[in-house]
C-alpha cells in the first residue's frame, strides 16, 4: 500500500477537487473547469498501471470510486436556493451516473492498457485513455441527463433543465442540452488526453528511477 500512496493520494485529490470544481460553469454553461481536472483520473491510473502493474491501478482507481461516492453523499445533503424551490448540490441520477461512469471507465482503462503495455510507450496510454473517457462520457451523460432513462419523476424532475433545446455547441442547429454537455466534455477529454503523454512520460521515467 505503502508504494501506491502517492496514486491514491493523486486520485482522491482528483475526485475531490472535480467534484469542487464542476459547480462552476464557464463558455456560457457548455463546461466546469471540474471538466479539465477530472482526466487527470486516467493519467494517475495509467501512471500507476505502467509503474506498478494493473492490481496496483485498479486499488487506486477503487479507493476514488469511494471518494467519488463521500462526495456524492456530501454533496446530496447540501442544498441550494432556486426560483422558489431547493434542490441538492448533486442529484441523485448525477451521483449514479457519476459513480457508474467512474467505474466502468476507469476499469476499462486498466484493461486496454494492460492489453497494450508491450508496445510503444504511448500507445497503451493513449489507446486506453481515449476508449475510457469515451465510455465514461457516454455513461456518465446518459445515466445523469438523457431523458431515454428515467430514475421517476422526483429524480428526473431535478435535472429536467438538461432537456432543453438548445443550439448545438450554442452555434449549430437544436439538440437536447446535455448532448452540448456531452461532446464538449468529450471534446475535453480527447485533448488533455493528447497532452498527458508528456507528463505521462516524465513521471513514469521519475518513478523507474526511483523505484
Amino acid at each position: 500500500m505503502t508504494r501506491i500512496l502517492p496514486g491514491v493520494l493523486a486520485m482522491a485529490a482528483v475526485v475531490v477537487a472535480s467534484n469542487i470544481l464542476v459547480q462552476f460553469l464557464i463558455l456560457d454553461g457548455l463546461l466546469t473547469w471540474g471538466a479539465f481536472t477530472y482526466p487527470i483520473a486516467f493519467l494517475v491510473t495509467d501512471v500507476m498501471n505502467r509503474v506498478y502493474g494493473a492490481a496496483a491501478a485498479r486499488r487506486v482507481v477503487l479507493i476514488g470510486f469511494v471518494v467519488g461516492i463521500i462526495c456524492s453523499l456530501i454533496g446530496s445533503q447540501i442544498m441550494i436556493q432556486g426560483d422558489g424551490y431547493e434542490f441538492p448540490a448533486v442529484a441523485f441520477r448525477v451521483a449514479i451516473g457519476s459513480a457508474t461512469a467512474f467505474l466502468v471507465a476507469q476499469m476499462l482503462d486498466v484493461l486496454i492498457f494492460s492489453k497494450l503495455r508491450d508496445g510503444a510507450w504511448w500507445r497503451a496510454p493513449l489507446a486506453s485513455t481515449l476508449i475510457g473517457s469515451t465510455v465514461d462520457t457516454i455513461l456518465f451523460f446518459t445515466i445523469a441527463f438523457s431523458a431515454f432513462v428515467s430514475f421517476g419523476a422526483a429524480a428526473d424532475g431535478e435535472i429536467s433543465w438538461a432537456w432543453d433545446a438548445v443550439p448545438f455547441l450554442n452555434v449549430g442547429g437544436m439538440v437536447p442540452l446535455w448532448v452540448s454537455l456531452a461532446v464538449a466534455d468529450w471534446a475535453v477529454k480527447v485533448t488533455i488526453a493528447l497532452i498527458a503523454l508528456v507528463p505521462f512520460r516524465l513521471i513514469v521515467g521519475r518513478m523507474q528511477q526511483t523505484a
